[in-house]
């Protein structure tokens, strides 16, 4: 048996181990909560740093967008400068086209007044050619009634008729040439009116002309002066785009520097994990090498009481052995079946109905021994925790994390503890580590082991867990 904690023995020497021992098993605690508070600040720093690649993976991806978008800036405040220029071209031809248009609508509406003059001077000569023709009427009545008194001249009135004759000819031609002139007359008068026809038409889509010409060469004034607004507008975009690019470019190097110190604080905090990691190992030898000879702490009660049960358990299973209720091979199985919609994941083996009916006499017994103790289950090399107290070992529900905490047998606990715990071969192994309790909270557990042994192999061992205060 280990010795109690008794810190007025009079031998100096066992005074002093078991001080050492004492002293040793506080420092293995301060090592774990020095350990827990360094894991979970390794673990803030990884996830800082996965957010930081996150991050900066972003800050690459916005960097060669502004650049794409200053490049597509360039290329718009280009094209906007080379439009303007085609856009002020243009609206000086269509407003240079659009002055002729105007001078021809106006010349078309004075054609009116044109024709109007042309119809007054057909009207003119009209009146006139009528004079003429009633003139020469006239002169051939002359004329014959001239000719008639030639005749009763006799000789005498030859000469006159001659010309009396001649006066009817021209007469009569200049009457031929007044019908001739009057029909020429009403032709163009014809033709003056099918023109006024026209020209009116004419005139008022030349009046239309103008009015949309007017609107027109507003709207391209509008237009243009739209386009100066862009071509100023972009100017200014690309300013600011290229100010951004340059904040972005100064912010990427600041980034990247900060990046740079936090991967070598993380890879500081990492190395300072496993040299705490190795240090809460050391202590626990430090304690067990303590306690082993002849030193005296607190845990020495747990220690016995572990050895003891687990003595107990080695004993029931060898009679189990024996008694043909179980197998050596089944003992040590690893055949583990998945349950069917477990969460967390449990599994059933060729020995787990077997531990059901000779575990928990022995586990729980053992959660007597004093308030502190949490738990006391027997655990195989792998982590599995075939059969668990009663309080652990309730059926599974819906909810994962009311299962995490009441449903804990037919489970694997492979984490270090555990598997430490399952493979240890000395007569016990004292750790000393951090439960997550949840929420962010945690507690320092003590979880003292002894080895069970069958036919001189190790199978695993006996788990005792107690809080350190």
């Amino acid at each position: 048996m280990i010795p109690t904690s008794d810190f007025s023995k009079s031998s100096p020497a066992e005074d002093g181990l078991d001080k050492l021992s004492y002293y040793a098993s506080k420092l293995s605690v301060d090592f774990v909560d020095i350990a827990g508070v360094i894991d979970q600040i390794d673990d803030h720093t990884n996830a800082q740093l996965k957010t930081l690649g996150q991050v900066r993976g972003k800050v690459d991806e916005m960097l060669t967008g502004n650049t794409r978008v200053s490049t597509a800036i360039d290329t718009i405040n280009e094209t906007t400068h080379e439009t303007l220029e085609i856009v002020v071209k243009s609206v000086e031809n269509i407003q240079s086209a659009g002055n002729r248009t105007q001078e021809l609508a106006n010349w078309v509406q004075s054609l009116d007044q044109r024709i109007t003059a042309i119809e007054e001077t057909i009207n003119s000569a009209q009146s006139n050619n009528s004079a003429i023709s009633a003139i020469a009427k006239q002169v051939n009545i002359l004329a014959i009634n001239a000719k008639i008194e030639a005749a009763h001249a006799g000789d005498a009135g030859r000469g006159f008729a001659v010309v009396a004759e001649a006066i009817k000819e021209l007469s009569r031609k200049t009457a031929t040439a007044a019908e001739g002139i009057s029909d020429s007359i009403i032709t163009f008068s014809d033709w003056v009116d099918a023109l006024r026809g026209e020209s009116s038409q004419a005139g008022e889509n030349a009046a239309g002309v103008q009015s949309e010409a007017e609107e027109t060469d507003l709207a391209l004034s509008g237009i243009a002066e739209y386009v100066r607004m862009i071509n100023t507008d972009v100017k200014d975009i690309k300013i600011n785009a290229t100010a951004v690019h340059e904040a972005v470019e100064e912010f990427h190097r600041g980034f990247a520097d900060m990046g740079e110190a936090l991967e070598q604080t993380a890879t500081g905090i990492h190395s300072a994990r496993t040299r705490a990691d190795q240090m809460v190992d050391q202590s626990e030898i430090l304690v067990q090498s303590s306690v082993m000879l002849g030193g005296a702490t607190q845990d020495c009660r747990f220690i016995d009481e572990v050895q003891s049960r687990a003595a107990e358990i080695t004993c029931q299973i060898e009679n189990g052995i024996s008694n043909g209720n179980i197998s050596v091979t089944d003992l040590f199985s690893k055949n583990y079946t998945p349950v069917n919609g477990s969460n967390p994941a449990q599994f059933m083996t060729s020995f787990t109905h077997f531990t059901d009916k000779i575990f928990p006499e022995v586990q729980e017994a053992a959660l007597e021994l004093d308030k502190s103790v949490v738990f006391c289950a027997a655990i195989n090399r792998d982590g599995y925790i075939s059969t668990h107290n009663n309080k652990f070992s309730k059926p599974q529900g819906n909810d994962p994390v009311w299962n995490m905490a009441n449903c804990r047998n037919r489970c694997i606990f492979n984490d270090k503890v555990g598997l430490k715990a399952g493979n240890n071969k000395e007569p016990f192994l004292l750790q000393v580590y951090r439960r997550d309790m949840g929420g962010g909270e945690f507690i320092t557990m003590k979880d003292v082991s002894s080895p069970i042994f069958i036919n001189n192999k190790l199978w695993g061992g006996l788990r005792l867990a107690y809080t350190t205060e």
